[in-house]
């Protein structure tokens, strides 16, 4: 079955970084395209970011536009959220997804697949 496996969480003051990744098995990554969300206590989950199956195509919300890079691994199945200048209000659990085909995706409705998601909190 698909599983999709979220790393890299953790405690971070304000103006850090953080790397997360999120490692896919049981289905053909490059077929995928994968997205990024968040959900902070008390609020709907919300995109990040997202990324085409080769890599070619990204896209945004705005908040983090500048500051967040989504890339990917295909030989190692694996896509990744590079997190610079961290804001208080960037605290949340992050969700990686999938959803098959090459595009890009920013409605979580659109994707087949979730992780369980890694916590990201933000100290000021």
């Amino acid at each position: 079955q698909v599983q999709l496996v979220e790393s890299g969480g953790g405690l971070v003051q304000a103006g850090g970084s953080l790397r997360l990744s999120c490692a896919a098995s049981g289905l053909t990554f490059s077929s995928y395209a994968m997205g990024w969300f968040r959900q902070a206590p008390g609020k709907e989950r919300e995109f990040v970011a997202t990324i085409s199956w080769s890599g070619g195509s990204t896209y945004y919300t705005d908040s983090v536009k500048g500051r967040f890079t989504i890339s990917r691994n295909n030989a190692k199945n694996t896509v990744y959220l590079q997190m610079n200048s961290l804001k208080p209000e960037d605290t949340a659990v992050y969700y990686c997804a999938a959803r098959q085909g090459g595009s890009i995706y920013y409605t979580l409705y659109q994707y087949n697949y979730w992780g369980q998601g890694t916590q990201v909190t933000v100290s000021s």
